[in-house]
């Protein structure tokens, strides 16, 4: 094992890319390096004037050494040999955009039939600071410095999913990594796209054992849920040529009017502002709003909370009411609820009005409190009421504390080896049943 790359130190760089005064707009960039909360951020993450025509396809690739690895007996490292990319994908706005993650082409090979598959990745929550992003995780599993907290624990899903001979592909979504804009959290259609088009990356990058025909899992678990999602309902019309077999949808924030509710006030409630400044960067409307009820207490927390990690958001904003940022002193959400505008750009961020043409497995934890249960489960009854295959798999747990997280984190854990195992049986070319028969008497 390498620990010598387990740890990330801080580089003291004069900051090159800064918030707008409002802490709304896209990263202003200079010639120097870009540094995120005494990160510097490496120029592969900075995108080119000009990038291909083609969603997914790959516009630079290095090798990414990553920070836990084993000698083979055959040479080659366990679990795999990992090459850092950038892809071109398409926003919310239909704009092209460059976004980076990581290829891992396992060193375990794929014995269930047929070619190599691969799994496409979407993380947790990290985080809106550039240093956050998941293919730095794979490198620094952990950034500790006096600056930023980061850990990277997405990376033992990611391995159990080398493990069954799966290439992996992880994407770093929208703005996460990359330096040209603020990372667009939970934004449907760029978690969406950027996952769809890390899949088409990946054939592309050099030495990878996948194909066009290979067929195609998505994963992921909270944001990540959101992302596999919104992934597997967009498929059929935004990416026909991934081979989708599968995907797996844990903890999904598909209604963000629940989840903004569940998230306020909570351990986790940094990532309201997560939320609230990549929509003002995305959208006119909701920019509006916030330019017109935030406060100056709650414009400077913006721009904090641009640059934080989930660890530096805990101990920076755990349990913060969104009352406090806001001039009226009502909540975020009695904000937008007030304004019919405003709200129906976030039901448009709903998840659960297509039809995934895939098989999914949706999971949620019945006492989960900050990704809210209720609107998970509403979200496996909208696509059987549409007649997609929905496996709906509750995790019952006893309440393990309100707000704290450990509602919402436990069944990530707890439920990860039957997510592993769902999806090699769909790649395996295993047919899924759907149990949408017993949504009436499931919890």
């Amino acid at each position: 094992m390498k620990l010598t790359t387990l740890v990330r130190t801080a580089v003291a760089v004069p900051l090159a890319a800064v918030l707008s005064a409002a802490g709304l707009a896209g990263a202003v960039h200079a010639a120097d390096p870009v540094v995120s909360r005494g990160i510097t951020i490496p120029a592969f993450y900075t995108p080119p004037g000009t990038l291909p025509a083609a969603n997914g396809a790959l516009v630079r690739t290095e090798p990414l050494p990553l920070g836990l690895s084993l000698p083979g007996l055959d040479g080659q490292a366990l679990p795999g040999t990992a090459t850092r990319l950038m892809y071109k994908s398409t926003d919310s706005n239909g704009a092209p955009v460059a976004v980076t993650g990581v290829y891992i082409e396992p060193s375990r090979p794929w014995l269930r039939g047929g070619g190599r598959p691969l799994v496409a990745v979407a993380s947790g929550t990290m985080g809106q600071g550039d240093q956050c992003a998941p293919s730095f995780a794979l490198q620094y599993p952990l950034t500790l410095t006096g600056d930023t907290l980061s850990v990277g624990y997405e990376d033992l899903a990611i391995y159990r999913l080398l493990s069954t001979g799966a290439a992996v592909v992880v994407t770093d979504y929208v703005g996460l990594g990359s330096t040209d804009r603020l990372h667009t959290y939970v934004n449907r259609l760029d978690g969406g796209h950027a996952l769809l088009d890390a899949a088409r990356a990946a054939r592309s990058v050099p030495g990878a054992s996948i194909t066009a025909a290979s067929r195609v899992g998505l994963y992921g678990y909270s944001q990540g849920g959101g992302a596999s999602g919104s992934a597997a309902e967009l498929q059929p019309s935004y990416a026909p040529d991934v081979n989708l077999a599968g995907a797996y949808v844990g903890a999904p924030p598909a209604d963000l009017t629940s989840t903004m509710k569940g998230i306020d006030g909570s351990a986790l409630a940094g990532a309201l502002g997560w939320s609230i400044n990549g929509f003002a960067q995305a959208d006119p409307v909701l920019r509006n709003v916030v330019d017109t009820n935030v406060n100056a207490a709650g414009r400077a927390a913006l721009l904090d909370l641009s640059t934080m990690c989930v660890g530096d958001a805990l101990f920076g904003y755990g349990f913060a009411s969104s009352k406090k940022w806001i001039t009226s002193g009502k909540s975020l959400s009695e904000v937008i609820a007030a304004n019919p505008a405003a709200q129906a750009s976030l039901n448009a961020q709903r998840i659960g009005t297509l039809k995934p043409t895939t098989a999914v497995r949706v999971v949620t934890g019945t006492q989960d409190d900050i990704v809210p249960h209720a609107q998970a489960r509403q979200l496996a009854v909208d696509w059987c009421a549409k007649g997609a295959n929905v496996t709906y798999d509750p995790v019952v747990l006893p309440n393990l504390g309100d707000k704290i997280l450990t509602n919402h984190l436990t069944p990530l854990l707890t439920d990860q080896t039957k997510a592993v195992d769902w999806i090699a049986d769909r790649l395996a070319g295993w047919t899924a049943l759907s149990n949408c028969w017993s949504m009436p008497i499931q919890p």
